[in-house]
């Protein structure tokens, strides 16, 4: 069944306002909102997505990509369909950019979730694969009752979100991997739909908030790859975020209206990686490909060695409960 949503106002005439995410899209009866998961029903915004899920599994933490939150732990990872942003690259395309009718679901409740997850031995759940902002209420309700039964939460997300919302969701959060696509709001708008400025401002607020933080940037050819548009984001992370927070550059792969482009050469990817390590950042990954030494973390004081990786999988482990083994530097979050 549907789900009232939360955050949005009543208008005249059966006309709703949703205040969710920074569009605030104004919808008619028997409308959806921008991101296909809300709909007008007879003057009530609701989530047509609740509880609606289009998949569901196991998958290693470090697949986030989170490195530095209980690495090497797998988390039970569950999306739904929509999103508020409609990124032309995008690689969840057939469940992002639909409607919850048009793909085959499953339905559950908050507490099934949780007990799923519990079942399958893992300590964590990611609200992940489409964006959660757009179920927002099942994620809300499903990170309390996690939380209760000892269970930590994740979100992937795109940042896209207002602040009242957001901090009311902080509370049950553990740790977010948000993606910055680019630092160019012109990107923001021709490719993705949205604007820069929010997401930055999530960034700020996670950052000052309990939750562990880790950033995503995927690197597409002649769009966001440039040498000082790549500098002044990492500037800015270093500002304003710290020197410690991860950033993963992902290698971008032809995908739903971006066929004509080529995927990210090794090249650029080492470029950008040695750009973010110029600038001071002291965690700097690239994925979705293999390259020598850019899975692995060094311990920032140190610089040793103390996680070694092929893909999602930890050949060696030099920590302790998230400490270096040889100089007692925090490395990971999460441990109790």
């Amino acid at each position: 069944m549907p789900k009232e949503a939360m955050y949005y106002d009543k208008l005249e005439g059966n006309v709703v306002q949703c205040h969710l995410c920074p569009k605030n899209c104004v919808v008619k009866k028997g409308e959806f909102g921008n991101c296909n998961a809300r709909q007008n029903i007879d003057g009530k915004l609701y989530s047509m997505v609740y509880g609606k899920v289009t998949g569901i599994s196991m998958d290693p933490v470090e697949k986030k990509p989170l490195f530095h939150f209980l690495p090497g732990k797998g988390v039970f990872s569950i999306g739904t369909s929509g999103c508020n942003l409609h990124c032309k690259f995008c690689q969840n395309w057939n469940t992002s950019q639909v409607k919850p009718y048009e793909i085959n679901v499953d339905e559950v409740t908050p507490a099934q979730i949780v007990k799923k997850a519990i079942k399958s031995g893992s300590h964590m759940i990611a609200y992940t694969y489409n964006e959660p902002i757009i179920f927002y209420e099942f994620v809300l309700e499903t990170a309390k009752l996690a939380k209760k039964k000892g269970l930590k939460n994740i979100i992937v997300c795109n940042g896209f979100i207002q602040e009242e919302p957001l901090k009311a969701l902080l509370p049950y959060l553990d740790a977010a991997n948000i993606d910055l696509k680019s630092f160019e709001d012109k990107f923001y708008r021709d490719i993705c739909s949205a604007w820069l400025e929010p997401v930055l401002n999530t960034l700020k607020i996670l950052n000052k908030s309990n939750v562990h933080l880790e950033i995503t940037n995927l690197v597409i050819p002649k769009l966001n790859d440039k040498s000082i548009l790549v500098g002044n984001m990492c500037k800015w992370i270093k500002k304003e975020l710290g020197d410690e927070v991860p950033l993963h550059f992902s290698r971008f792969f032809p995908c739903y209206l971006m066929h004509d482009l080529t995927h990210t050469s090794e090249k650029t990817l080492s470029r950008l990686g040695n750009i973010a390590k110029k600038e001071g950042l002291k965690y700097v990954y690239i994925g979705n490909i293999k390259l020598k030494d850019w899975e692995n973390t060094y311990c920032s004081k140190c610089g040793k060695l103390v996680i070694e990786r092929d893909y999602y999988n930890i050949l060696q482990d030099n920590t302790k409960k998230g400490k270096c083994m040889y100089c007692n530097k925090k490395v990971s979050s999460g441990f109790n």
